[in-house]
């Protein structure tokens, strides 16, 4: 994986799926090299979204685009193959949802993907301490799992930091990686705190200008991190 970070990553979740490929492409067109796919199975949250084909759809769509595939579904095991094969890149499990994570990362990684763990509100940073070794990336969530459009957590900015601590102090390099209520208004401050990859759902599928809103967003991450150099 060879990107400059930080990563601006825009879900698909809140894309026109009556013209996905169209979207997908004018993003593309904008400079974005990485799609987020939220997979909700209407148990481990609230709400179902899409499952492998559409994945494959946006493999076939973004050939050389990197996929960060966030599996928001229980049992995630029985699903990782048929994610892998739709064309994920990365594939993110839920740290509630593995009484194996381990384990599980581990069949992540002999299907050929990078493996990602992921944490809701709710869940304490530290807890991920034991695989943070293993993983190629952390997400936190920074609104609680389900729907697009939900207003940022601010404790999340607390989570980013402890877990860039950790990376720096055991001289780890798994990527760290927010999603959720990821805007204008909060992206600058999320890169100081340490992140490197921003998942933006609303705030780019939404805005009027999707050209315009990638190039801002963006604008704003790297100025952010050169005041960290």
């Amino acid at each position: 994986m060879n990107f400059d970070l930080p990563v601006l990553a825009p879900s698909i979740l809140a894309a026109n799926f009556s013209k996905l490929g169209e979207e997908l492409q004018t993003c593309s067109d904008a400079g974005i090299r990485w799609f987020h796919c939220d997979i909700m199975d209407g148990h481990f949250v609230p709400n179902i979204s899409y499952g492998p084909m559409i994945v494959e759809t946006v493999r076939e769509c973004q050939p050389e685009a990197f996929l960060d595939v966030h599996l928001m579904i229980e049992n995630p095991d029985q699903y990782l193959e048929d994610f892998a094969d739709a064309g994920a890149d990365l594939i993110s499990v839920h740290y509630e949802t593995c009484p194996h994570l381990h384990r599980t990362i581990q069949q992540i990684k002999k299907m050929g993907c990078m493996a990602g763990a992921v944490i809701n509100p709710a869940t304490s940073a530290e807890l991920l301490r034991p695989v943070l070794p293993d993983l190629d990336l952390t997400l936190i969530m920074s609104v609680n799992p389900g729907f697009g459009g939900q207003a940022f957590i601010e404790s999340s900015y607390r989570k980013v930091q402890q877990l860039a601590q950790i990376r720096q102090e055991e001289q780890l390099s798994f990527l760290i990686e927010v999603d959720g209520g990821v805007g204008i208004k909060n992206i600058g401050k999320l890169v100081q705190s340490g992140v490197d990859v921003l998942v933006a759902g609303s705030s780019v599928f939404k805005a009027d200008n999707i050209p315009a809103r990638i190039a801002e967003l963006q604008s704003k991450a790297l100025t952010s991190s050169n005041k960290l150099v």
